[in-house]
């Protein structure tokens, strides 16, 4: 049997810096906690490489004497907290004393600080977690720390990192949100030399928003103020109808620390239910505060995720916080949206369809919903533009032939639905999630084969990004270029939309931008292979291409039904969903009990 036995210090800390520094975002992370309770007014934060060669934090903070700078490199010390009942009140970010002797075990650090009252500053190199020097420095008060050559004693772990571009957007997206956080504190973030943004002190939430995220954005928001029992929640959210694809820019404080909890993120969507279409997100900027006693912070290494002792009480005064502003701001229905749900089935057809296509909304019972207006975004007619129009493409040949045989028009359901008599039963065709499947692979042919028309916007479209999303942006200008869109850099963070592609209505280019940046965050459109690239944007245009026609004649169903089954997959929409269902003569039979 092996002998037991206590690790090295050395190793211990790379054991645990394996759990606390995932990524070089994590360094920064800690280390801008640290800046924060140490009472900082001023954070800079400069990064090369994507963090792999160099990370500097810098503040203005209390600094340290040179003991506490030493002991900061010892495990477990900490000036957070003394005892386990600590664990109950706590009011700083940082509070295990991991960070600093993790991040310097598996990188070359150097530490100079120096204390208010201090004539010189103390400098501290280590390099693998071994002490190179301790020495006297010329300082200002406050802490400076560089990290270099992150986990070069560990080269498996480096293995793991990420392009340096991915690694260098999750360090901005970790920066944005401390200075939201923080808003009575000047940040500065620059990466490869380059200023990505200076945020001086703002007196207000808003400031800070538009500072980072864009005027455009703050102008969209509106304030939330609650307050019930212990519980407060304060910040910005949406107005009714403004939502995104992703919840990139749905971002919850709790105690003033960012955090990913499920129960608040599902609260907010759940609050916007009658003001965004499903598949929608509310951006907002919320802070959720509450006794600390009331909540767990350490239930994760990193601290990303708490744990609330009451997570009913929490979800329902979120919701009705939320709800109560929306209502008050006319948000009591949902708009129409180029992104709206497919409009669901009678509950009586979707019982004819079998179990499998029952489901219960999480609001309420599925209920039968007239149309909402659809987006006016180009229908099976050619809008005016130079150069073939897409509407010119052939649709892909079926392998099935020409169309169904024996599909006879019956009529025309809730205005959405169109039935059809077959040789086999009935069949409900979803006309949305049809047209949506002819664009879709209509689109895909004009993309691979290069023939997008563009047409040019009298009045260019000014849009506003956060410095991740310019980033985005501008490693796929050619990208967007070779599928129709003219975009040009105008500023710091600003671009205008000068050329959109024939399928669009100039009305939803900036909307459609976002959502398309929002699909790049989440890896939907990468620039390492173009084939999944174009057919991710054929697939966001096809809901955006739609616009039905305002004819429902039997002439108008019967070319739908002849468009989808000339399509190579005339089963389901771009998004999966079907575009029709058969119901036999045997389903029927039994129904009716014959």
């Amino acid at each position: 049997m092996p002998d037991i036995r206590i690790l090295p210090d050395r190793v211990a800390n790379q054991i645990a810096a394996g759990e606390v520094i995932e990524r070089p975002a994590a360094v920064v992370k800690e280390l801008v906690e640290n800046a924060l309770d140490a009472g900082a007014t001023r954070i800079e934060v400069e990064f090369r490489h994507g963090g792999r060669s160099l990370m500097r934090i810098e503040d203005n903070g209390h600094g340290m004497t040179r003991d506490n700078a030493l002991l900061a490199l010892e495990r477990h010390a900490t000036s957070k907290i003394a005892v386990a009942a600590d664990l109950d009140a706590l009011n700083s970010f940082g509070f295990r004393g991991e960070a600093v002797p993790s991040i310097a075990s598996v990188s070359k650090f150097t530490l100079q600080t120096r204390a208010k009252g201090a004539e010189l500053g103390t400098e501290i190199l280590v390099s693998g977690g071994q002490i190179v020097h301790v020495r006297e420095c010329g300082k200002a008060v406050g802490t400076r720390i560089d990290v270099e050559h992150l986990f070069n004693s560990v080269p498996a772990r480096r293995k793991f990192l990420k392009q340096d571009r991915t690694e260098a957007a999750h360090i901005v997206a970790g920066v944005r949100l401390y200075a939201l956080a923080s808003p009575g504190v000047a940040f500065t973030l620059i990466e490869d030399g380059r200023v990505i943004f200076r945020s001086p002190e703002c007196p207000a939430l808003v400031d800070r928003v538009g500072e980072i995220f864009g005027r455009q954005l703050a102008e969209q928001l509106v304030p939330l103020a609650a307050v019930e029992g212990d519980m407060e929640l304060q910040g910005l959210i949406g107005k009714p109808g403004v939502g995104r694809s992703t919840r990139h820019e749905m971002i919850v404080f709790v105690n003033g620390r960012p955090v990913d909890n499920r129960t608040l993120n599902y609260a907010l969507i759940e609050s916007y239910h009658e003001s965004l279409p499903k598949g929608r997100y509310p951006p907002a900027f919320v802070f959720f505060n509450l006794p600390p006693n009331q909540v767990d912070v350490n239930v994760h290494p990193a601290k990303r995720e708490v744990r609330f002792r009451s997570e009913p009480a929490v979800r329902g005064f979120v919701i009705r916080s939320v709800l109560n502003r929306l209502r008050e701001l006319g948000g009591a229905s949902a708009p129409a949206s180029p992104s709206s749900p497919l409009e669901p089935l009678p509950r009586e057809a979707l019982r004819s369809a079998g179990p499998g296509w029952i489901s219960e909304d999480r609001v309420g019972p599925v209920v039968a919903t007239p149309p909402v207006n659809p987006p006016r975004l180009g229908d099976l007619r050619p809008p005016p533009a130079t150069g073939p129009a897409v509407e010119s493409v052939s649709p892909a040949t079926s392998t099935a032939g020409a169309g169904p045989r024996g599909w006879r028009f019956v009529g025309v359901a809730h205005g959405t639905y169109g039935i059809f008599e077959t040789p086999s039963g009935v069949v409900w065709l979803h006309r949305r999630a049809a047209h949506e499947r002819v664009w879709f692979e209509r689109l895909e042919t004009t993309f691979r084969e290069g023939a997008v028309a563009s047409q040019q916007l009298l009045l260019p479209v000014p849009l506003e990004l956060d410095p991740v999303a310019t980033a985005m942006l501008l490693d796929r200008l050619d990208f967007l270029h070779q599928h129709g869109f003219g975009v040009a850099e105008f500023g710091r963070n600003f671009f205008r939309i000068e050329a959109v592609p024939t399928w669009m209505e100039p009305g939803d280019a900036e909307a459609f931008m976002r959502d398309l940046l929002g699909a790049v965050r989440e890896g939907k459109l990468p620039t390492d292979n173009a084939d999944l690239a174009r057919e991710e944007l054929a697939r966001m245009a096809s809901a955006k291409a739609v616009r039905l026609p305002e004819g429902q004649g039997e002439d108008t169903w019967r070319t739908l039904r002849d468009d989808l089954f000339h399509c190579r997959t005339p089963h389901s929409s771009p998004s999966g969903r079907p575009t029709y269902f058969e119901i036999s003569h045997g389903e029927l039979a039994r129904r009716f009990q014959k």
